[in-house]
């Protein structure tokens, strides 16, 4: 039946491939109507999606006579030039003939469909940039010019509604979505295309975010990422003066909630879950520019958990595994957690590797990879791998979950069903902090059934540029950064040091330390205790 089935669609595909290169499918989306460009959006409103170089280029340093039948070039930048977000880049006096006459020849190589070009993702944002920069697209044109652009917009707008569906990404079908209710607003006697992109973002909405408004995928970076793009297309209904949709107002107030907890309350980021290092203040600035204000004073939000005072911030995945069709950027790392000090992160997860490098991705997904506990080297969810992707098989489920937040006592005790299945045990973490001692007290339970002995370790991963230091007696380890030191102790069981890779940066990896607790799980309820102490 398998065969069967990768049989059936590998036919299926070949077929829907020769129907997108016929001119049946190029007249379907060929049917336009005579359309005027009536709203011009600012380019200015793209600032939190796009890096603004500070120096500007003249599209006149450029040679692109030739560039779209080059061979040649490689897949990367195959995509940058035909998602033509560099415009961006471009000086306003540039010669406004010479962008132009660069959109025309696009549009002679690329008038029918063609899988590489007209790709999902590269459409989309080839709308959004083509109409986003039209003082140098558009404007001073002449008639003969307009008429081919606003068809082109038009007919890749019609395309992107045919494919949306199709689209496995769901970050893709968010761009797709921007960008056809962007048409909307721009072509707005042509209703159909503000009226389909509307009821398509509320479908997207109540598929991907949970009750709260937060992604089922629990992944920060989609969060931040989504409230981006409804800002934005809130912004371009604003400036095209048509009311707001209700639904697009809702959704930003609770991912808004969001990312005040994920972020602005504790400005750093979070390394759970397909997050990476990314410094969202010029995104806070820009928050502030268009009067954006988000507030969330919960502790225990999306699955995370954070307390915090003045000098400390404590963060904890406390949530459960998602549902594997949104587990694609999910880390099997449930109990792991992180501390900061003085805006200096003590305790660090080692972030996500998201590149097409399986071992490295499934490293970075590996329970090893987070602070918390690995039972016979196994994570505490199974992945498979899925066009690409790697899913979770086997995911795992909150039991307990207690929080105590005084001012001079935290507390947080929470269990994981990760392990029961295979080895029928249950991963119990209580962490306890004194902040007049900035004192850590933790207990790792291993919880079991049946009195069978397995080896466990726990690792507590640090920055690259930490240094961690063993004393002579072998009974307690330093932590030290810049102006702060803190001592780890663990008294009946053996701590070490390891070197491990960090993927905090995006798509790369440097070596890093990590301290760990090793040992065999003899007792059916075993208590693993271990403190971090501030010196």
């Amino acid at each position: 039946m398998i065969y069967i089935n990768q049989l059936f669609f590998k036919i299926f595909n070949q077929i829907r491939k020769i129907y997108l290169n016929s001119s049946h499918y190029d007249k379907k989306i060929s049917k336009i109507n005579t359309s005027i460009f009536n709203y011009k959006p600012s380019p200015h409103l793209l600032s939190s999606l796009i890096k603004y170089q500070k120096k500007k280029f003249k599209i006149e340093h450029f040679s692109l006579d030739n560039v779209w039948n080059n061979k040649d070039i490689n897949q990367k930048d195959f995509k940058n030039l035909n998602n033509f977000f560099w415009f961006f880049s471009l000086d306003l006096k540039s010669s406004k003939k010479k962008i132009q006459s660069v959109i025309n020849s696009w549009i002679n190589y690329n008038y029918k469909y063609n899988n590489k070009s007209w790709e999902f993702d590269l459409t989309s944002k080839r709308i959004i940039a083509w109409l986003s920069c039209h003082n140098l697209t558009y404007d001073e044109s002449c008639e003969q010019y307009k008429n081919n652009f606003n068809m082109i917009i038009q007919k890749q707008a019609n395309h992107l509604i045919n494919e949306i569906n199709r689209s496995k990404i769901i970050d893709d079908k968010l761009i797709g979505c921007a960008s056809i209710i962007l048409v909307g607003l721009c072509y707005q006697n042509n209703k159909r295309y503000l009226s389909y992109g509307l009821d398509l973002i509320k479908k997207i909405s109540k598929i991907t975010l949970d009750n709260n408004g937060f992604p089922k995928s629990r992944s920060i970076k989609q969060l931040i990422f989504y409230l981006k793009y409804f800002i934005l297309i809130r912004e371009w209904f604003k400036e095209s003066q048509i009311n707001v949709p209700d639904h697009i107002d809702e959704t930003i107030y609770y991912l808004g909630q969001g990312y005040a907890f994920v972020w602005q309350n504790i400005n750093s980021d979070m390394l759970f879950n397909g997050n990476n290092v990314s410094d969202n203040h010029n995104f806070d600035n820009y928050l502030k520019r268009l009067g954006y204000k988000f507030k969330n004073e919960y502790q225990d939000f999306g699955g995370y958990i954070i307390f915090k005072n003045k000098k400390i911030c404590l963060t904890m995945d406390a949530g459960p595994s998602p549902l594997v069709e949104f587990s694609n950027d999910y880390q099997s790392g449930a109990l792991s957690f992180e501390i900061i000090s003085d805006g200096k992160k003590i305790l660090s997860n080692c972030g996500y590797y998201k590149r097409n490098n399986n071992k490295l991705k499934m490293l970075s997904k590996s329970t090893a990879t987070q602070n918390t506990l690995i039972i016979d080297d196994n994570s505490s969810c199974k992945f498979k791998e899925v066009n690409d992707s790697l899913l979770v098989q086997k995911g795992l489920k909150i039991i307990k979950k207690e929080m105590k937040y005084e001012k001079n006592f935290w507390k947080i005790n929470v269990s994981h069903d990760g392990y029961q299945k295979k080895y029928n045990l249950i991963h119990e973490r209580e962490i306890e902090f004194y902040p007049e001692q900035n004192t850590f007290f933790g207990v790792d339970k291993i919880i079991k059934k049946k009195n069978n002995s397995y080896k466990f370790d726990i690792r507590f991963h640090v920055e690259p540029n930490i240094k961690l230091m063993k004393t002579q007696d072998n009974k307690a380890i330093f932590i030290e950064l810049e102006n702060q030191g803190w001592k780890f102790t663990c008294n009946n069981y053996d701590i070490n040091i390891d070197n491990g890779l960090y993927f905090g940066n995006k798509n790369s990896h440097k070596n890093n330390q990590n301290i760990f607790i090793s040992g065999i799980s003899n007792n059916q309820i075993e208590n693993i205790k271990w403190e971090i102490k501030k010196i």
